[in-house]
């Protein structure tokens, strides 16, 4: 199993997981031809997609997923609630003569898509009904968690014992509360349904059980109110490794891909 990213923040994200011919995009943030752009840098066409998976409705995680899914016929997983949110979204064409199946998930039940199982968990997120994944081809686990405003016991359990994570550290929280952000958009960003900063990143790698752990991103940084060398420093503190171990999701280039061996 190997996986990389498309791009990651606040401007659009996806991540693509692979197990030999089944290749699954995680979340699609960004327009039609950005998308087919940052594939083609994975070497990879929309073709060869098996599923599109949709964390929640907010624009840079959604945006795109139905205009992809719709031009190449590629179905899509979410939850009911992410459905209806972002209905709005479908071609308007759709209802009378569907191109793509959307499948309605349950946030708390495991499902197979080709040589993947994936289960979903439920996060504390501003958003209807928002989830994040683990992934798994029977050997190897690879967890995502962003876009959650705190921890809660089932999202370490779901998150531990695995051999790769990407993990939201979306801001250092000095820089956002000395920053140009408005008073009420910190307190969204900071709050128990907003996103991770480093230390609470970091506080939730230290529950974890990381002994298999091969691979660590840190993704969802804001350019504005974090830095690559902070979440690194956060994380890697956590861990007791270098800093340089620690890998960086960038918005522009997301990260190459990553073998889980």
């Amino acid at each position: 199993m190997r996986f990389a990213s498309i791009g990651s923040g606040s401007d659009g994200n996806g991540l693509v997981v692979e197990k030999n011919t089944t290749r699954l995009l995680l979340d699609c943030g960004f327009g039609l031809r950005d998308t087919l752009t940052r594939l083609e840098r994975l070497n990879l066409q929309p073709e060869e997609l098996s599923g599109i998976l949709i964390t929640h409705e907010h624009e840079d995680h959604a945006s795109g997923a139905y205009k992809l899914a719709n031009k190449y016929n590629i179905p899509v997983w979410l939850t009911h609630g992410t459905h209806k949110m972002i209905e709005r979204l479908l071609p308007k064409h759709h209802q009378a003569s569907p191109t793509f199946k959307a499948h309605i998930i349950d946030s708390h039940d495991s499902f197979s898509i080709g040589e993947l199982e994936i289960t979903p968990f439920p996060v504390p997120h501003d958003a209807r009904e928002p989830v994040q994944y683990a992934f798994s081809d029977g050997a190897k686990k690879l967890g995502v968690l962003t876009d959650t405003g705190c921890s809660t016991p089932h999202i370490e359990h779901m998150l531990s014992a695995c051999h790769a994570l990407v993990l939201e550290c979306n801001h250092d929280l000095d820089l956002l509360m000395q920053g140009p952000y408005p008073w009420s958009l910190k307190q969204r960003v900071s709050g128990r349904l907003g996103h991770l900063d480093n230390l609470t990143a970091a506080n939730i790698l230290k529950k974890l059980d990381n002994s298999h752990l091969q691979h660590l991103i840190a993704a969802h940084l804001s350019e504005k109110n974090n830095s690559p060398e902070l979440a690194k420093q956060a994380l890697s503190t956590s861990m007791n490794c270098e800093a340089e171990w620690i890998g960086i999701a960038q918005q522009k280039t997301g990260f190459d891909w990553r073998q889980i061996i």
